[in-house]
């Protein structure tokens, strides 16, 4: 747990959200009664005053690296994984209206019978008016992961924080579903995230990140309540900064 006193008053995040943390117990799609709880505790953050932008993966629906390494075009592989995330931006979406909150869809792919076209300008004013942005499609370009694109509508955004909700509730030594022993670490640097090889998030977007000093929480977004109770620095995760200073 964090030990340190000082209390996150962050004005603007942005929660990345694993395609994975979506399955529930399936082996594909999303499950609904999952989408209901992080749309809850969205919700939650966005009335307290907070400004929320979304990113979601589609490695629930389609991973472009793994069906690039059984052989299909890499580049064709990467624009269906796009196209993943603006599924799981549909319904995200849906279920963020339930709760009677103003969100939008912008994708980097312009398809407007579903989602407005991704322009910087347009994107600020919605959040300047407390509305909920989910950023599908990652950056419109292969080669570049959700993680990439998150940390760059982070900084697009002028965003204080940028959040990581997986199924774990922080960053380990290894895998901690395979090793009882794995240590999890309460804060981190870039450097030490990038040199150690550790599971936070790709090489492109840790280095996007640590150039634009945008902090970085991992958490497990599955344990109900915890987005608000991370930003109040309340519970279990994994900082990463430029300096543990």
């Amino acid at each position: 747990m964090m030990t340190s006193s000082k209390s996150y008053t962050p004005k603007r995040v942005l929660l990345k959200i694993s395609g994975e943390a979506l399955l529930g117990r399936g082996m594909y799609g999303v499950d609904p009664e999952i989408a209901n709880a992080i749309a809850e505790d969205v919700a939650s953050v966005a009335n307290s005053g907070v400004e929320v932008c979304l990113v979601i993966g589609g490695g629930n629906i389609f991973r472009g690296m793994t069906a690039a390494a059984k052989g299909m075009d890499r580049v064709q592989g990467d624009y269906a994984g796009m196209l993943a995330t603006v599924i799981n931006a549909v319904v995200m979406n849906s279920v963020l209206q339930q709760h009677n909150i103003d969100s939008y869809i912008m994708s980097a792919i312009s398809m407007p019978q579903i989602a407005e076209m991704y322009i910087r300008d347009k994107a600020m004013r919605h959040m300047d008016k407390g509305h909920v942005v989910i950023f599908a499609a990652g950056t419109g370009n292969p080669y570049f992961t959700t993680d990439t694109a998150a940390a760059l509508r982070a900084i697009e955004m002028d965003c204080d924080l940028m959040l990581k909700g997986t199924q774990v509730d922080g960053v380990y030594d290894s895998d901690p579903k395979k090793n009882p022993d794995a240590k999890r670490y309460d804060i981190l640097t870039y450097t030490e995230a990038l040199s150690k090889g550790l599971n936070v998030m790709d090489a492109t977007a840790l280095s996007l990140a640590r150039d634009n000093e945008l902090p970085i929480i991992v958490f497990d977004v599955h344990e109900k309540g915890n987005f608000s109770r991370v930003l109040r620095n309340e519970g279990i995760f994994t900082k990463v900064v430029v300096s543990e200073d």
